[in-house]
């Protein structure tokens, strides 16, 4: 099903987009019903995907990357989170713990982390949540002291993607309690540093393909040359700068899981006989198409535009980002529900596919921010910029 739209992608961007289809299709979709059953992380894609060279993507070629925008990212997520939302989480949230680093990472940790991040050798994943921080991202409670040329670091991550299957941990922790924000700290801590260790997996409504657990820390001795940025009290500020790079990957996801569940309930509709006639013959699901239709290519024009306006260097993008993943995400939950009510009763069963997307939905909605955060940010810059 070709989009409804034609966006002025160039011929290397079409080419990706192309390419990541087609890995879609062919080694992701035949294992997709089985990772989702068995909450299974899909180590084999994880390596055809960096064999494409797709974590390579928004790194710069003087780090082993393809140099590419952040554009490109939303297109490979788009594309691989049409067939399975799950395996893109997986991918995703490797470029969420890669950001930091990139952003505000020094010279020589970006050469130590990043060759290897973008040739997939390694995945990274982003500790920030916590029981008592989660939009909240001031609020966390793991602390990191100062002793010599280390950080001891002490506290506990939780719902943390690619938690465990990760080798690279971007670590948010408090070095000053005293200073509020300011006094938030960003940490490199790589996987089997003594101390380090790994909770439950979490057992998920959706995006079962990825892993989710908790992070432990327990008088953890991190170099002192793995703060990053060699500074303290950027963490709060790292962080907030990754989202809005970030939050546009999110709301692609949800418009390759909304794009999915469209084609299938087309096609559904096209063969699903009722009353003698197929039922894409009748107008109450004609419209429902359309208006489908309709807001997945209004999601995909915000979410290009937005990931545009970061690869053109705009430093003011965390309303745009908000506004991009708060409505691709309502979009791929209205459209997911929609999907299913399409196929009726089939659409409830497990053994057609259309009721994974739904699940799969509902957590672009939750997390990196809740929609709810979204809007607060949104309406907040609207206030400041346009407010008497």
């Amino acid at each position: 099903m070709s989009l409804m739209i034609e966006y002025p992608l160039t011929e290397e961007q079409k080419m990706l987009k192309e390419l990541c289809r087609q890995i879609a299709e062919e080694k992701i979709r035949p294992h997709s019903r089985e990772l989702d059953e068995k909450e299974q992380f899909p180590a084999e894609i994880m390596k055809a995907l960096a064999q494409a060279d797709l974590f390579s993507l928004c790194i710069p070629q003087v780090y082993g990357g393809m140099g590419t925008g952040l554009l490109e990212l939303c297109i490979a997520t788009e594309e691989i989170s049409r067939v399975d939302g799950g395996v893109a989480t997986a991918y995703a949230a490797s470029f969420l713990g890669m950001f930091p680093i990139l952003i505000n990472g020094t010279e020589e940790q970006k050469k130590k982390y990043l060759p290897g991040l973008a040739s997939g050798k390694h995945l990274a994943a982003f500790g920030l949540t916590e029981p008592e921080a989660g939009s909240d991202a001031s609020g966390v409670k793991t602390t990191a002291r100062k002793e010599g040329n280390y950080y001891i670091l002490n506290g506990t991550k939780h719902f943390i993607t690619n938690g465990g299957d990760a080798e690279v941990y971007t670590i948010i922790a408090v070095t000053d309690k005293k200073r509020g924000p300011r006094g938030v700290s960003a940490f490199i801590v790589e996987k089997n540093t003594p101390g380090f260790t790994f909770g439950k997996k979490e057992e998920k409504l959706g995006i079962r393909a990825s892993s989710t657990r908790e992070l432990i820390f327990n008088e953890v001795k991190v170099p002192a040359e793995n703060l990053l940025s060699g500074r303290e009290g950027i963490g709060f500020i790292s962080t907030m700068r990754t989202f809005d790079q970030s939050r546009p990957g999110v709301a692609a996801q949800a418009v390759g899981i909304a794009q999915g569940a469209l084609e299938l309930a087309v096609e559904y509709a096209h063969s699903r006989v009722q009353f003698g006639k197929p039922i894409s013959s009748f107008q109450g699901i004609q419209w429902m198409l359309a208006d489908m239709a309709t807001k997945v290519e209004a999601a995909r024009s915000l979410v290009y535009s937005v990931a545009s306006m970061v690869d053109r260097g705009l430093k003011e993008v965390g309303s745009a980002s908000a506004m991009a993943k708060m409505f691709a995400s309502d979009v791929a939950m209205e459209v997911t529900t929609n999907a299913v009510q399409i196929f009726g009763g089939y659409g409830y069963m497990r053994d057609y596919p259309v009721e994974k997307f739904m699940r799969d939905a509902k957590i672009t909605q939750i997390y990196e921010g809740t929609n709810q955060i979204q809007r607060n940010i949104i309406a907040l810059d609207l206030i400041k910029k346009f407010g008497k």
